[in-house]
């Protein structure tokens, strides 16, 4: 896949930040790597972050650390709630921390209690989550992460302040386990999504919920 995506010209780099579970210690890294694509090879200084699985945890904490390096989120059945995956008890080491310690501390460390920063910052967000995912829960993550965004004013679209319009849009595949998400580019019907253009919503074609 890598030299499929030399040959259309776009850039491959990468970096290894072990299973450090969003934690503080993954953030030196995503910021040399940040650094480095930045200031040395030229490229945006707002990138968009993509999370799969628990790399969720990775993006997100970031995210919330970084907002102004941040352009979108999106994520693939992607893990918020280090509660869920990989648990408190794995977690911990992560975070130089014993698990009651990283439990007390879930307000700070957790991205899933602090997804709202995201929401005020404007960040915009595409999630994609099937809900027969055992692994990573739907309700959990990207369902609490939709909520929260709601409940911060701006996970739905609103007209009457064309110039602040911000979006969450997930795309919630039904009945399809985590590891068959491949299936959204065999089998589109399965797959609900609500969308509108910003220009759709300025002109007043709709209003509602992007869920």
């Amino acid at each position: 896949m890598h030299e499929q995506f030399l040959a259309a010209g776009i850039a491959v780099a990468g970096m290894d930040a072990g299973e450090a579970y969003g934690s503080p210690k993954s953030h030196e890294l995503f910021n040399a790597f940040y650094d480095e694509i930045t200031s040395k090879r030229g490229f945006a200084k707002k990138c968009c972050l993509l999370g799969r699985s628990r790399g969720g945890l990775w993006v997100s904490s970031w995210a919330i650390a970084f907002p102004a390096r941040v352009a979108g989120l999106a994520g693939i059945y992607p893990v918020f709630d280090f509660r869920t995956y990989p648990g408190i008890t794995n977690a911990a080491p992560a975070y130089e921390l014993t698990p009651a310690e990283l439990d007390v501390r879930a307000a700070e460390f957790n991205p899933i209690l602090r997804i709202g920063e995201l929401a005020q910052a404007g960040i915009p967000a595409i999630l994609i989550h099937g809900d027969a995912d055992k692994v990573v829960p739907l309700k959990e993550n990207s369902a609490d992460f939709l909520r929260r965004y709601q409940e911060a004013g701006v996970g739905h679209w609103s007209n009457s302040s064309c110039s602040k319009v911000k979006v969450i849009t997930t795309l919630k595949v039904f009945s399809i386990h985590r590891n068959w998400w491949t299936s959204l580019l065999l089998a589109p019907g399965r797959v609900r999504v609500f969308d509108r253009t910003r220009e759709e919503v300025c002109s007043g074609a709709h209003n509602g919920y992007a869920a």
